[in-house]
């Protein structure tokens, strides 16, 4: 009795209070959560999910949830101010959303990606805004006057996220070209460019005091960088799928990461460790952060949920901590932080005697709280009935004709030197158009899968990959991009998609398709020109504006000088 009793706890870790606990859970989301965000004030939580909704859970006891309808495609970033006032959103329907966290609803839409957004962030004074698109750029947005700025284009395939410096002076920003990215705001050229990613990169954020830089990438992998000496100065691979999300402590000393293994794991940057690892989703984990004080951290997955933690491993002095933590988990050995790049990174790879933490909620408040709707929900045919089979035929046929005749429209359009707005309005008469048809939530999840947690790019893989954000209702549902020839033939395929799946003449419509790549991808390049070249040209009439005031300022000073002398009555004596 006493040896199994023994045996028994030494098999189950031992618990202390500074292990982080699991204090709640948020259900309400149909389809896969894919972000979420702290209010500064702790009192709120923000999420985005592939079911096309924003919502803003109230952290209070009982406290309503909020919905928020407007985005027509998955929700696939989401931030709050740092005000607390305002919370953007992005998403895959090509737009970014600045809403009200109120009953009111308010929102007001930005509009200038040509393919799917896939990141949002506030800069540290809630003046500007960057996002990150499939559309290879980044671009920054004017909050207060609600309009576009300017653009980054030196990726040179889809970027999947950009944030800010604290101080605002910096962007940072990562892709599937495997390259992480650092821009200066001022002139808008890239410093410095890492490319030490094995597989495309799927977050990059600052730490607090914006001297590091951390990326996560597809290939399960976690990298630190100085950006004062340009060296990467830890490097790990604690979890066994790509990781999705990472957060940085406060305090600097720890990080959470979000894997698609299905786990959240807490890192120890100071020793340079794993130290948690937390199980609780039923499905990938999509998205992790840190609320501003750091006591809490939040986490959202594939099952539809958000897991609320409570954090007590930064409650305690740092080196208490650590005295508790060598008593019950074999560190790695120390790690190599100094002279790591570019000989030998250190690897940090997971023990077995690390913690382990199985959490199940038994609080009352994870009762499901009450939503208010707000917006007009967009609702979708999912099923198509034989007797309306010919029909959808008759209308794919009339739409691939329209699709010719629009890219002769935009070929002849940019040929005569057609305004922005004219070429614009024909890309968006020439993408507008969805096949009534096709399974909403079946094309956004398997597309939604392909894109985010595939662990090596289509140019990459050799045979056919399927998935699912949620583990439980995958099936047997197929990834929307199942073959791979070429980063050409992957966004061919994204287009082709969902024309090629009732209709009896696939080959003309492949090659109709591919003409309309061609067409697109020089009207990307055609935008990105206009718009640098529009920016410019803004700059300059702001400085003529300010040469025009001062000249009229000179002139009016110059008027009253001579009337004053003017008046003044001659001396009788001179």
């Amino acid at each position: 009795m006493k040896q199994a009793l023994i045996h028994a706890l030494r098999k189950r870790p031992f618990r202390c209070s500074e292990d982080p606990a699991l204090e709640r859970h948020f259900k309400g989301h149909k389809n896969a959560v894919t972000c979420v965000h702290f209010n500064p004030n702790n009192k709120q939580l923000a999420s985005g999910s592939a079911d096309k909704t924003v919502m803003i859970w109230n952290l209070a006891p009982k406290g309503r949830a909020l919905r928020f309808f407007g985005h027509q495609d998955a929700v696939t970033g989401v931030q709050f101010s740092p005000s607390g006032k305002r919370v953007a959103s992005s998403s895959k329907d090509r737009t970014v959303r600045l809403w009200t966290p109120s009953m009111k609803g308010e929102c007001a839409v930005f509009r200038a990606h040509t393919a799917a957004v896939r990141s949002v962030a506030f800069s540290a004074d809630g003046l500007r805004l960057v996002t990150a698109s499939d559309d290879k750029s980044v671009k920054v947005w004017s909050v207060d006057r609600q309009s576009f700025i300017y653009s980054l284009n030196q990726h040179t395939n889809w970027v999947r996220c950009a944030r800010f410096s604290p101080d605002g002076r910096l962007i940072v920003s990562c892709g599937d070209d495997r390259t992480v990215r650092l821009w200066d705001t001022s002139t808008k050229h890239c410093l410095n460019c890492f490319s030490d990613c094995c597989g495309s990169s799927t977050f990059v954020d600052f730490n607090s005091n914006g001297t590091c830089i951390g990326s996560s990438g597809a290939d399960s992998s976690l990298n630190i960088w100085d950006i004062r000496t340009n060296k990467l100065i830890q490097h790990y691979k604690v979890h066994s799928e790509g990781i999705n999300s990472f957060s940085f402590h406060p305090s600097n000393n720890f990080l959470i990461t979000g894997s698609s293994d299905h786990t959240v794991k807490v890192l120890d940057l100071l020793e340079g460790r794993l130290i948690y690892t937390l199980h609780g989703h039923k499905g990938a984990v999509t998205s992790v952060a840190f609320s501003q004080a750091g006591d809490l951290f939040a986490s959202g997955g594939g099952d539809r949920q958000i897991l609320l933690w409570r954090t007590n491993f930064d409650s305690n002095s740092y080196q208490d901590v650590l005295q508790k933590h060598g008593r019950r988990a074999t560190p790695d050995p120390p790690p190599h932080l100094s002279d790591i790049y570019p000989r030998s990174p250190h690897l940090h790879h997971p023990q077995d005697s690390a913690v382990q933490i199985h959490p199940a909620v038994a609080d009352t408040r994870s009762a499901d709280p009450q939503v208010v709707e707000l917006g007009q929900p967009t609702h979708n045919n999912t099923q198509t009935t034989p007797s309306r089979h010919n029909d959808v035929s008759q209308k794919q046929s009339l739409h691939t004709s329209q699709n010719v005749i629009c890219t002769k429209t935009i070929t002849n359009n940019m040929r005569s030197g057609s305004s922005l707005e004219q070429i614009l309005q024909v890309m968006n008469s020439l993408t507008r158009w969805k096949p009534p048809h096709t399974s909403s939530s079946t094309y956004q999840s398997s597309d939604f899968q392909a894109r985010h947690v595939d662990t090596s790019r289509v140019e990459t893989q050799k045979g056919d990959k399927s998935g699912s954000w949620v583990s439980s209702a995958a099936g047997n549902q197929t990834g929307a991009f199942s073959t791979g020839k070429g980063r050409r033939e992957e966004e061919e395929t994204v287009l082709t998609h969902p024309l090629e799946v009732f209709s009896s003449h696939a080959s003309s419509l492949d090659s109709t398709l591919q003409h309309i790549v061609r067409q697109l991808d020089i009207l990307t390049q055609t935008v990105s020109v206009l718009e640098e070249r529009l920016t410019l040209t803004e700059d300059r009439m702001k400085e003529c504006l300010l040469h025009q005031s001062q000249i009229l300022q000179n002139l009016r000073a110059s008027r009253e000088q001579q009337r004053s002398e003017s008046d003044t009555p001659p001396d009788p004596f001179t």
